[in-house]
């Protein structure tokens, strides 16, 4: 337990030196003043080491720099910001003392020392450090795992796809938690292409786990059905599963997924209460919008599949709601906007479109949500 104990006045110093070593602290540093304080932390290092300190007592008032200013100088220090102070002094004046409290000590000792109640004070103190250090351990293990999984979520999704008939790719921009959003494409067969994008309700670990359970039955039901009213139908029973009776909420999500058909030259979707994907078929737009409600609010539930035919190619978009609502415009503006910028030649990279779409001071900064595009467009 290291406690420095900072006074310009000898006597004391030595008084509660010799308090501290008969309760069994013998871990001590005397100083005589702030600065000496501020040279032991090491504060205006350009390189500073750690320096291991559980409690500083300091006296109030000091020449040159008093307590007061050497607490506040001390806890903006952002490795110190935490570290518990406690005031030594003589000064009996309450409204100083508020000041001093203010100043971000955690408590203080009135001269001429009690030692009874010196001690008591540092064993609260840092029981409260004690707290204070547990908590952020566990937060910086949360923290740790978090990112972890960050990481094998963002693992799971898709590659581009490039071949002599298709091109599929995506582009991914995370809010500061944990996604909601996932995207996952199968070649079903030479000529068939499944392609799905979700985004469920929520963020955090909680989403992301149920973002996880939908992903481990994605493959088997696109490569195995692969027809997109009879996909759309088992991962609502899928959702189904999760619900307990007793519980408040019940997740969801909303989804498109699509097949693409190279030999008949066509695209079956739903849309499964997602923003309307946008196809561009020979030249000419259509949204994607016949479908059904969002997976996991019934049991049971009606499916819609749309059929896009194209002649000479078709060039398809479809995003999540952080996309549309990053553009600070009503739904229908945005669509718009987005469907403009989808026209625009030669715009077959989701990336360079989200970059069309956002201006160049938020390209580099974490969304409020989850931003996903994917564009898939045929070859010849």
């Amino acid at each position: 337990m290291n406690i420095v104990i900072v006074d310009d006045n000898v006597t004391n110093l030595m008084i509660v030196e010799k308090v501290l070593r008969k309760a069994g602290y013998d871990q001590l540093v005397l100083l005589g003043s702030a600065r000496e304080l501020y040279d032991y932390l090491q504060l205006e290092a350009k390189d500073p080491g750690e320096v291991g300190v559980d409690l500083i007592l300091l006296d109030l008032m000091m020449p040159e720099i008093d307590g007061m200013e050497a607490c506040r100088t001390i806890l903006s220090n952002e490795r110190y910001h935490d570290l518990p102070i406690i005031f030594v002094t003589a000064m009996g004046d309450s409204y100083k003392m508020a000041e001093a409290m203010d100043a971000g000590a955690l408590d203080y000792v009135m001269k001429p020392i009690n030692k009874v109640e010196l001690l008591a004070r540092i064993r609260s103190v840092l029981r409260l450090k004690h707290e204070k250090d547990l908590r952020k351990e566990r937060e910086k293990r949360i923290q740790y795992e978090l990112d972890l999984a960050k990481q094998v979520q963002r693992s799971v999704l898709s590659s581009p796809l490039q071949d002599e008939r298709v091109s599929i790719s995506a582009v991914y921009k995370p809010s500061f938690e944990l996604a909601g959003d996932l995207y996952a494409w199968y070649k079903i067969s030479p000529n068939r292409y499944g392609v799905i994008l979700l985004d469920m309700m929520g963020h955090g670990i909680s989403s992301s786990l149920v973002c996880m359970y939908i992903y481990s039955v994605l493959k088997d039901s696109i490569t195995g059905m692969c027809d997109p009213e009879r996909v759309m139908k088992e991962l609502n029973r899928r959702m189904n599963q999760l619900h307990m009776p007793d519980s408040l909420l019940n997740y969801y999500f909303t989804a498109i997924y699509l097949v693409l058909d190279t030999e008949k030259q066509t695209v079956e979707y739903v849309n499964a209460g997602h923003p309307a994907g946008i196809a561009v078929v020979d030249g000419k737009e259509e949204m994607m919008m016949e479908g059904c409600c969002p997976l996991g609010l019934f049991e049971e539930i009606d499916v819609s599949k749309g059929v896009i035919s194209y002649r000479d190619g078709v060039r398809i978009l479809l995003f999540t709601d952080g996309v549309s609502e990053s553009l600070e415009e009503d739904y229908e503006q945005a669509l718009r906007k987005i469907t403009n910028c989808l026209l625009m030649p030669d715009m077959d990279d989701p990336a360079a479109l989200l970059q069309q779409l956002q201006p160049s001071s938020e390209q580099d900064s974490a969304p409020m949500d989850d931003m996903c595009l994917v564009m898939l467009s045929t070859r010849g």
